[in-house]
C-alpha cells in the first residue's frame, strides 16, 4: 500500500515548543463511505510502520477494506512521519506526547480525510497507548476501542524496562552497537519465561536462540535509527490519559470519560503491560470487556505471532465491530 503524506505546518505541542513543517505519512486502506462513519484508526507501534498492521487488514480480513476505511498513520520518530532522521532539526527533535501523536491524527481524520466519526481505534503496544489516548481526547468521535497488549498509563515495571532501553540507546559506541544492545533489552522483555524454555523462537523459523536474537531482533533494530528510537521511548515514558486536559492528571476520571464500546486485549504473559493493569482498567472503562489473549508468546502475543494468537485478535475484532452496524464503503 502507497504511503500518502499529510502536512501539518507548524505544529504546537505539549511541551511548548513547536515541531515545524510536520508531517504524518499514513497508509489507507478502502473507502470512506458517504456518510464518513466507516473509518478504522491504527496507530503504529514502537518502531513501527504502515506495514505493521497487514495480516488484520484487507478484503474478508477482520478490518474488512470491503466495509472500511482503514487508517494507519504513523507515529512521530518512526522514521517516515517527522522524526529525527527525516527533519532538519534531526538530534534536537522536540519532546513527543501520546497527546500531540494523537491531535495530528485528529487533524489528518477529521480535517483531511473528512470523517464524521471512528469505527474503532485499535493497535498493538505503543498504538493500544494511543488508541486510548483517542478515546480520552474525542470520547464524541470514536465508537468502538481495541487496545491490544497496551495500556492507558506507562507503568513503574514498564517504566523500568524503558530506562534499560534508553539507556542502551544512548550508549557508549557506533549506532549499530548501541541498535544491538537496545535489541537485547527488548527481547528479554517481549516474551515469557515459558516461551525461552519451551525454545518457541524454532515456530519463527529460528534454530536457536542466537539465531533468533540476530535474525529476528538485531534485524528489527538495527534496521531503525538511534534518535528515531529515542524519541520513541520518550513518547511511551510519558504515555497517560491522566495527563490530559481537564481530568487533574487522574486516569480514571479520563477513563470513565471514555463513551466507545470497549474491548481490551491483554497478553496472558506480557511483561511490557501487565494484563492485571489492563484487568483494572476494564472495569473502570464504561461498556469494556477484558479478552486476555492466551498462551506464553507474551507482548509478541497482540502482534499475531502465531495463528492462534491472529485467530483470537481476529475474532475479538470481528465481534466488536458487528455490534452495531457500520455503513459499508463505495461500491
Amino acid at each position: 500500500m502507497p504511503l500518502a503524506t499529510y502536512r501539518l505546518g507548524d505544529l504546537p505541542l505539549e511541551s511548548g515548543e513547536i515541531l515545524r513543517d510536520a508531517q504524518i505519512t499514513y497508509a489507507l486502506h478502502g473507502q470512506l463511505a458517504p456518510d464518513r462513519r466507516n473509518v478504522v484508526l491504527c496507530p503504529t507501534f514502537f518502531g513501527g510502520d504502515h506495514t505493521g498492521y497487514d495480516w488484520l487488514i484487507g478484503s474478508g480480513r477482520p478490518l474488512d477494506t470491503d466495509r472500511y476505511c482503514v487508517v494507519v498513520p504513523g507515529l512521530f520518530g518512526n522514521g517516515f512521519s517527522s522524526s529525527p532522521s527525516n527533519h532538519p532539526s534531526g538530534s534536537r527533535f522536540p519532546a513527543i506526547s501520546s497527546r500531540d501523536n494523537v491531535a495530528a491524527q485528529h487533524q489528518l481524520v477529521a480535517e483531511e480525510l473528512g470523517a464524521a466519526e471512528v469505527a474503532l481505534v485499535t493497535g498493538w503496544s505503543m498504538g493500544a497507548m494511543h488508541a486510548y489516548q483517542w478515546a480520552v481526547s474525542y470520547p464524541q468521535l470514536v465508537a468502538r476501542l481495541a487496545p491490544i497488549c497496551g495500556s492507558a498509563t506507562t507503568s513503574e515495571a514498564t517504566r523500568v524496562f524503558l530506562s534499560a532501553l534508553g539507556s542502551a540507546l544512548r550508549g557508549d559506541g557506533p549506532p549499530k552497537q548501541r541498535l544491538r544492545a537496545a535489541a537485547r533489552v527488548f527481547a528479554g522483555w517481549a516474551a515469557s519465561h515459558e516461551f525461552w524454555a519451551e525454545r518457541l523462537y524454532r515456530e519463527l523459523g529460528f534454530a536457536d536462540r542466537d539465531a533468533y536474537l540476530t535474525g529476528f531482533w538485531d534485524a528489527f533494530f538495527t534496521s531503525r535509527n538511534v534518535e528515531d528510537l529515542l524519541v520513541m521511548v520518550g513518547t511511551w515514558e510519558r504515555s497517560d490519559v491522566g495527563a490530559t486536559p481537564g481530568y487533574g492528571r487522574s486516569a480514571r476520571k479520563a477513563l470513565e470519560a471514555v463513551r466507545a464500546d470497549t474491548v481490551s486485549l491483554p497478553g496472558l504473559r506480557d511483561q511490557c503491560f501487565s494484563p492485571r493493569d489492563e484487568a483494572a482498567t476494564a472495569r473502570v472503562v464504561p461498556r469494556s470487556a477484558l479478552s486476555v489473549i492466551p498462551g506464553v508468546w507474551g507482548h509478541l502475543a497482540g502482534s499475531g505471532a502465531t495463528a492462534p494468537d491472529r485467530d483470537f485478535v481476529a475474532s475479538a475484532l470481528r465481534r466488536l465491530l458487528e455490534r452495531t452496524q457500520v455503513a459499508t464503503g463505495p461500491s
